[in-house]
């Protein structure tokens, strides 16, 4: 039976053999023998039950399934949805937690989003926790000591309106205490506003949120003069020549609107911005600014994905897209290429001596997303064209980025390009290597195994689903 056929028969199959109250049909574990040396006699030791969980949907037409699936094996065989599975309502991004706890957090299309956690219980077998509470809409996330942490930026309240009643922006914040199970959402204090952040005048995004040495990294980007920016001073901030990029009216949809006094868009693409705070809530500010590469995210729709990533010794790099090449106005297209930079551990400015441009490396092209693969290696999902380009650029390929050598070699051994639909959001690193899920047209998800030191990869356990969005290790202790 081909894909499509077997993904239709057994759609009906998994919804009515598993709800998101029923366990694991099927688990597989892997108990560690634990260390008996301080036993004493008679006492009940149980072992640690650890598996591996894939955050999988099942597709049959404008139906789908979203399942929990589990497997004691990363590297071979095969694992069906049939019989398997927990169903749950999906997510827009699934977080690992150490591998404590799996959190589903869900974006909802700018509204609140119900969010909850799921844990492996000492049967091996997965479990909603008891907890479901609402996040605020976010932009991007990260960790940060005992939380999960959510973010975007959206109006301060009344209090803080101008003459005109034009509201500042401010950062959003949203606690998840995973231990605690609760959500509690930032305040509204000057800690908070976004609204020249800079010293530029501009609003500001967050992205992504690294701990490292005890501090709390953000990448920052210039968002443009938001009405009540661009109205301070009669326009003080608005650059000469640039006055006919102020709205006059609101329009747009979706993460393109855009409102009348607004000047949507950095004027000041050629630069990035890094935060150092000094615990989560942005107390003790200290901003790093370099002109070697422009400002630091990946970018998709309204989502801001985190590009500083701590290396396993400290050090802090800090990869920028360039994703201001592919806007409209020259006047607001970056001339750097997309690159990377680095903070050393403990230290509070960017390395002078290191920079790398990356599209020197991949005739102009850059990339969508990157992530830690061990080491003081990094995984980049790459782009098949540059964005100046003609055609829509796809994000078919992988990459790996060696910080030490500063060279970015494509990975070996995956589906071709062409075939290749998606990539998972959240892979995971284990024993060197990183596990990332592929999606092709062809054949059924998949997971690879990447050997960053020689970026080449290598076929393991085939997922028999539409699209695995991430995988990682959960043990009940």
């Amino acid at each position: 039976m081909n894909k499509q056929l077997f993904i239709a028969a057994l759609f009906s199959l998994t919804l009515a053999a598993c709800s998101d109250n029923d366990p694991v049909t099927n688990p597989s574990t892997t108990p560690e023998q634990p260390d008996s040396s301080g036993d004493q006699p008679g006492e009940d030791v149980t072992a640690p039950v650890s598996g591996f969980a894939f955050a999988t949907s099942v597709q049959d037409g404008d139906k789908t399934a979203n399942l929990l699936l589990t497997s004691s094996t990363l590297t071979e065989g095969s694992l069906s949805p049939v019989g398997n599975g927990l169903v749950n309502d999906g997510a827009t991004e699934w977080v690992f937690y150490a591998d404590r706890y799996l959190y589903a957090l869900t974006y909802n299309q700018g509204n609140a989003g119900t969010t909850r956690s799921y844990v492996m219980a000492d049967n091996g077998e997965l479990s909603a926790r008891s907890a479901e509470y609402k996040v605020s809409r976010f932009t991007t996330f990260g960790k940060f000591g005992p939380y999960l942490l959510t973010s975007s930026t959206g109006s301060a309240p009344s209090s803080y309106a101008d003459e005109a009643g034009n509201l500042p922006k401010m950062f959003l914040l949203t606690y998840l205490d995973v231990e605690a199970e609760t959500a509690v959402s930032s305040p509204s204090t000057d800690e908070f506003l976004s609204e020249n952040f800079l010293g530029n005048g501009e609003y500001t995004m967050l992205s992504g949120f690294q701990e490292a040495g005890g501090k709390l990294y953000c990448g920052v980007v210039g968002m443009g003069l938001s009405p009540y920016g661009s109205a301070i001073g009669n326009g003080q901030y608005i650059l000469p020549g640039n006055e006919d990029l102020v709205k006059q009216e609101s329009g747009g949809s979706g993460s393109g609107a855009y409102t009348k006094g607004e000047l949507q868009g950095t004027q000041y693409p050629d630069e990035c911005w890094v935060a150092i705070f000094d615990n989560e809530h942005l107390e003790g500010k200290k901003l790093l600014r370099t002109d070697k590469i422009s400002y630091p995210c990946g970018r998709y729709r309204s989502q801001y994905y985190q590009t500083i990533w701590a290396a396993d010794n400290g050090d802090l790099y800090v990869f920028s897209p360039s994703y201001a090449k592919s806007l409209a106005d020259s006047r607001q297209q970056t001339k750097l290429d997309a690159g990377v930079v680095r903070i050393k551990a403990g230290a509070d400015d960017f390395d002078p001596d290191y920079y790398y441009n990356l599209e020197a490396q991949t005739d102009g092209k850059s990339f969508l997303r990157c992530w830690h693969a061990g080491g003081n290696y990094f995984l980049l999902r790459m782009y098949d064209r540059p964005f100046t380009a003609e055609g829509t650029a796809v994000a078919n390929q992988l990459a790996i980025f060696n910080g030490d050598t500063g060279r970015l070699t494509y990975v070996s051994g995956l589906p071709e390009a062409s075939t290749i639909t998606d990539f998972g959001k959240m892979p995971y690193v284990a024993d060197g290597c990183i596990y990332m899920p592929v999606m092709s047209s062809d054949a059924y998800a998949a997971l690879y195994r990447i050997d960053p030191a020689t970026a080449t990869a290598t076929k393991g356990i085939t997922l028999e689903v539409n699209t695995v969005t991430a995988v990682g290790k959960l043990t009940h202790y």
